[in-house]
């Protein structure tokens, strides 16, 4: 029987279509990608992330959907592992409450600056942390996403010098044991608060001060409810933008270099303005009438690191990792 010329034509010109040289069929297919991140769309990685999304515009549907719009702060991987997003900027310290090991990547002091983490990450160390978390998590890390160095940020006017002089002081930290516990090595008492509810727990009082990069404290406007930036250095701060595992392994090859090119120049970006940016704020704070400086940072160092050994994380990291992190130059 022969099909009706109409049929017959159409169903010969989508074989000959998939069937073009240099076309594969999973090629044809526009792929949507769905970004979730709790930064504000004013953020400096907002802005590296519509670049992202404008590079890939012709290959994909990049959807970005900021200030916690789609998922809250600590339940995006989560949303990544159930196929519920596409991708994410997700926290070390996500990572590490399913990997124990990677708690030492979310440590206190580990990094010496934001060159430093990048060449861990770019080397065998980082490969090997990022193949756990593809084994482990079914996410591809396409890389750290620098934004600042973290800083106690405080509503009462102590004057901070020592961890001795946090004590008892609620410092707001994400949810988390990994997070809580930083909060500790820095001699406060850490208080869970999400991140889109901050400024109003800082305004209200239900806690005495946070940390964060100081890009991030202006742009969330945290200095309008606080008194003093104590410049503690604790904590290159940095999220991974990560993929879905499921989605990477369907794409081809020059879509997943696309990609990776495009998160390249975001992460790029986003590093270099960061830190422009940070040496313009602690003039900015000042300028507001809060005061900014330095503690005994060798003395919140040395307890940090004194607490982090003796406590069972560090029973999880790998043998000699400290030194190994230490020795990248």
């Amino acid at each position: 029987m022969r099909m009706p010329i109409g049929r017959r034509s159409v169903m010969t010109a989508a074989a000959a279509a998939l069937a073009a040289p240099g076309l594969p069929a999973r090629a044809q297919v526009r792929r949507r990608i769905r970004f979730t991140a709790v930064f504000s769309d004013q953020d400096i990685r907002a802005e590296a992330m519509r670049g992202f999304q404008a590079d890939l515009q012709s290959q994909f549907d990049v959807e970005l959907h900021l200030n916690a719009t789609l998922f809250r702060q600590g339940t995006e991987l989560v949303a990544i592992q159930r196929g519920n997003v596409e991708m994410a900027n997700l926290a070390p310290q996500d990572f590490s409450r399913q990997i124990p090991a990677w708690s030492v990547m979310a440590s206190a002091y580990l990094f010496r600056d934001a060159d430093h983490m990048r060449k861990v990450f770019d080397g065998p160390i980082g490969a090997e942390f990022n193949r756990m978390a593809r084994d482990q998590l079914n996410v591809h890390v396409l890389g750290p996403l620098y934004f600042g160095t973290r800083h106690v940020n405080l509503k009462p006017r102590r004057r901070i010098s020592t961890p001795a002089d946090m004590a008892g002081m609620k410092l707001r930290m994400p949810p988390g044991e990994t997070w809580q516990f930083l909060g500790e090595a820095l001699g406060a008492n850490p208080t869970p608060v999400a991140f889109a509810e901050l400024y109003t727990a800082l305004q209200s009082g239900t806690v005495d001060g946070q940390d964060n990069p100081l890009p991030t404290s202006r742009t969330m406007r945290f200095h309008e409810v606080t008194t003093q930036f104590v410049l503690t250095s604790h904590l290159v701060a940095y999220d991974l933008l990560s993929i879905s595992s499921r989605l990477w392994d369907g794409l081809t090859q020059p879509q997943r270099d696309a990609i990776q090119a495009a998160a390249n120049k975001a992460i790029d970006q986003s590093t270099q303005r960061h830190l422009a940016q940070e040496q313009e704020m602690v003039a900015f704070f000042r300028s507001q009438g809060l005061e900014v400086y330095e503690p005994d940072v060798a003395a919140f160092r040395a307890e940090a690191q004194r607490r982090y050994l003796a406590s069972t994380q560090s029973q999880a990291w790998p043998a000699g990792i400290l030194d190994r992190i230490a020795a990248v130059r």
